[in-house]
């Protein structure tokens, strides 16, 4: 129910918010609108004020906005009122309010969340330096070693961890040259990001490198295994049976993965590193320590104009890889794999929601910037295509035959639902019994 509810609620408030951009610019320049409606046809329920009814329909995918002669099809009387009275500017300004929207409501969330503070990750703006290479990885395969300053993947410059790692993440199975600075002098290496078999959602590409960060015990429970090990709270993890560890996830995978096996985790504590033999109790199928984990992280409450500063720049390092995905898909550099439909979006709502409001938003905001971009691409059905169409017809200084648009909407109406396509696969091959049934899965 918490996924159901999540999922209306996200997508609702996208969708109002990016309708109420072209009803607003609509109204502004005098356009009647006939209907404002959240979610498609039939409707469900309907209330009309003035000249335009406003309603929501049973399908909450989408919504619409209907003015009066926005289709060259339907009948025109001609007045000033309809839509294709006004001018090429004008009918600009009502298309590109709706994207214009939801790019405002993401960076606004986005200012609302850092202005409120938050814990991150310490390793997320640091430098990539190499200080562990996972054995049997692709980086070390490909002949990366601890202290190397990882300058550019696919010459794309990275100055940050989080950079390099959504910038690796986005190759998963494809040759990736890396351009590093070692020992004083930079080379290029050329390494295959691996896919984690577990992984049966997403596609995310890892070299298995790990910056020099390590988790920490936050709690330990009494008379479970943990504390018969001699784990102590505030104890650092360096290491489980020789292997570095850098996340708390790596920790609870390998503790998972060992119900009832003996494993050696390597701690530091007080400045003296030991090695505890701890052995995980079973607890259904997984191995279970009792201990709290947590990852090291550092806190930030950046004043009104800082987080201002911060959510531009962050929503323009979204959009870039926004668009570099777009462009990946058509030079099949990025896995169509990484793509999300409904049920993938509404599952991440409902995760979302159960970590709190912060997430939730987050979510909310990073799926308001794509709706954004994604409807000013040059698409004909998207209101970036009826954008281009326009350009176009300035350009040739006169507007195209009904034929033509309506092969242009055609085309775009197509790509719209090879997408579609791709992406509801995607989101059934994650659900474990439909991949099952699929014989090259």
């Amino acid at each position: 129910m918490i996924t159901v509810l999540s999922f209306i609620f996200v997508l609702g408030v996208l969708v109002f918010v990016h309708e109420l951009g072209h009803f607003l610019a609509a109204k502004r320049v005098g356009i009647r609108v006939l209907k404002f409606q959240l979610g498609f046809n039939p409707t469900i329920f309907s209330i009309r004020r003035g000249e335009t009814e406003y309603g929501i329909g049973a399908l909450p995918l989408g919504g619409f906005v209907k003015m009066a002669g926005e289709s060259p099809e339907e009948p025109r009387s001609g007045r000033s009122d309809e839509f294709l009275s006004k001018s090429k500017w004008e009918r600009f300004q009502v298309l590109v309010m709706g994207p214009v929207m939801n790019i405002a409501l993401a960076l606004g969330i986005s200012i609302l969340i850092l202005f409120h503070g938050a814990e991150v990750p310490v390793y997320e703006d640091q430098a990539p330096v190499v200080a562990f290479v996972t054995a049997g990885s692709a980086g070390e395969k490909a002949g990366i070693k601890p202290g190397d300053r990882i300058l550019e993947v696919a010459e794309r410059k990275v100055d940050t961890w989080e950079q390099f790692l959504v910038a690796v993440g986005a190759r998963p199975k494809r040759e990736t040259p890396l351009k590093i600075l070692r020992d004083g002098s930079t080379t290029t290496l050329n390494v295959t990001p691996a896919v984690d078999p577990a992984d049966t959602r997403f596609e995310v590409g890892d070299v298995g490198v790990l910056p020099n960060v390590h988790p920490h015990l936050l709690t330990i429970e009494p008379n479970e295994p943990g504390e018969r090990g001699g784990l102590k709270s505030g104890d650092v993890i360096l290491a489980v049976d020789g292997q570095p560890v850098a996340f708390s996830y790596q920790l609870r995978d390998a503790i998972a993965k060992h119900p009832e096996q003996q494993i050696v985790i390597v701690v530091k504590r007080g400045g003296e590193e030991l090695k505890l033999p701890v052995t995980p109790m079973r607890m259904g199928q997984i191995g279970h320590l009792g201990v709290g984990i947590s990852d090291e992280t550092r806190t930030f409450q950046p004043g009104p104009r800082e987080a201002v500063v911060m959510a531009v720049k962050k929503n323009v390092e979204y959009a870039q890889l926004i668009f570099q995905t777009l462009g990946g898909l058509f030079t099949r550099e990025t896995s169509p794999r990484q793509l999300m439909g409904p049920l993938a979006i509404a599952q991440l709502s409902g995760e979302s929601a159960q970590l709190g409001w912060i997430a939730l938003f987050s979510l909310m905001a990073s799926l308001s910037l794509n709706l954004g971009l994604l409807n000013l691409m040059p698409i004909p059905v998207l209101d970036g295509g009826h954008i281009f169409i326009m350009l176009l017809e300035g350009v040739a200084r006169r507007d195209f035959s009904l034929r033509v648009k309506e092969n242009m909407l055609l085309a775009g109406f197509v790509v719209l639902m090879m997408l579609m396509v791709t992406v509801i696969y995607n989101d059934l091959t994650r659900i474990t019994w439909i991949s099952r049934l699929i014989p090259w899965m």
